[in-house]
């Protein structure tokens, strides 16, 4: 199972298997929406687009990055969404970093989305379907996000080596800089940020799904799935 770790940029070609990794904070913020229990979350590739699609459809919120947008029901910060409650519900999500990652291989014949919550689960469904090579592409800071590679290098050694010691990497996403951001934001009072978003996003193997993303009606959708 050879990895190559790549940024959306350093991508050739559509690869067969793609792991894409965000960690703070849109794929963490999509694991605990499955968990409080999101039916499924649909990338956009624009602000516009999602805006549209939750007008056309009420009742779905829709989740961006950054400040808070007009329109948007939650600033993609984890700790934020336990105040909402989507269960049952499709979620719009729009990130600068993720989706934009995700939507760049939508084509892989398997394509998962990541961040240290569901990283074990990941690695399993990984080794059930036992590819000959994994692309994972590294999303924040233009692929050069040491959060994600950590994440993306922490579950392709569990792919392949099994039970692996999470610290070092965990140690790695914590000094990274989005790390950083994260925490002055919360210093400064920017919106959307909360002070727990940063442990959330830290924390390692907190759902037992994975979460694969294939086409459906001309978007791409992410699902949980199983793992076992």
């Amino acid at each position: 199972m050879q990895p190559t770790f790549t940024g959306v940029s350093g991508l050739s070609a559509t690869p067969e298997v793609a792991v894409v990794v965000d960690v703070m904070r849109a794929f963490t913020v999509a694991a605990w929406a499955f968990r409080r229990g999101a039916e499924k979350i649909v990338f956009t590739g624009t602000l516009d687009e999602a805006l549209e699609l939750k007008a056309r459809n009420p009742g779905w919120p829709a989740f961006q990055d950054g400040p808070p947008v007009p329109g948007f029901d939650l600033a993609n910060s984890p700790a934020r969404l336990r105040s909402l409650d989507v269960a049952g519900r499709t979620v719009v999500q729009k990130t600068t970093a993720g989706t934009v990652g995700a939507l760049a291989v939508a084509d892989a014949r398997l394509l998962l989305c990541a961040s240290f919550v569901v990283a074990e689960a990941t690695a399993r469904v990984l080794r059930r379907a036992r590819p000959d090579a994994v692309t994972y592409v590294v999303t924040g800071d233009g692929g050069q996000a040491e959060e994600d590679l950590a994440c993306a290098q922490y579950i392709a050694t569990r792919a392949v080596s099994g039970p692996t010691d999470a610290a070092p990497f965990v140690g790695r996403a914590r000094r990274s800089d989005a790390a950083a951001r994260l925490t002055d934001g919360v210093r400064r009072g920017w919106g959307g940020v909360h002070a727990e978003d940063v442990d959330l996003c830290l924390e390692v193997d907190t759902f037992p799904f994975a979460m694969a993303a294939a086409r459906e009606d001309n978007h791409l959708v992410l699902r949980p799935v199983k793992s076992e």
